[in-house]
């Protein structure tokens, strides 16, 4: 049964940093796209970034451009996402996402996290 595990969230002050992680198993990691989605209270699930299975390409939101990193690491079948310079409008919580497609609509996506909590006071 593939199972994805994120961890990493927190409460943190605006203008600080966190990392998420995801440890994804059951699974053949370095096959699949990976991404990170997040939803805050009364919206709709948002694309945060993507990484292809080589971990050469990266996508992003606009929303997070610059302030964000995803990364990869297939040996360990985990991804990362690394927060710098959050916002308060970062808070949500944020899910890990895993498919063939990928890409910033979560129909690319088969397999999901139960998600991590992160709140940016002001």
């Amino acid at each position: 049964q593939v199972q994805l595990v994120e961890s990493g969230g927190g409460l943190v002050q605006a203008g600080g940093s966190l990392r998420l992680s995801c440890a994804a198993s059951a699974l053949t990691f370095s096959r699949y796209a990976m991404g990170w989605f997040r939803q805050a209270p009364g919206k709709e699930r948002e694309f945060v970034a993507e990484i292809r299975w080589s971990g050469s390409s990266t996508y992003y939101a606009d929303s997070v451009m610059g302030r964000f990193t995803i990364s990869r690491d297939n040996a360990k079948n985990t991804v990362y996402l690394q927060m710098n310079s959050l916002k308060p409008e970062d808070t949500a919580v944020y899910y890990c996402a895993a498919g063939f497609s990928g890409g910033s609509s979560s129909f690319g996506y088969a397999y999901w996290g139960q998600g991590t909590q992160v709140t940016v006071s002001s």
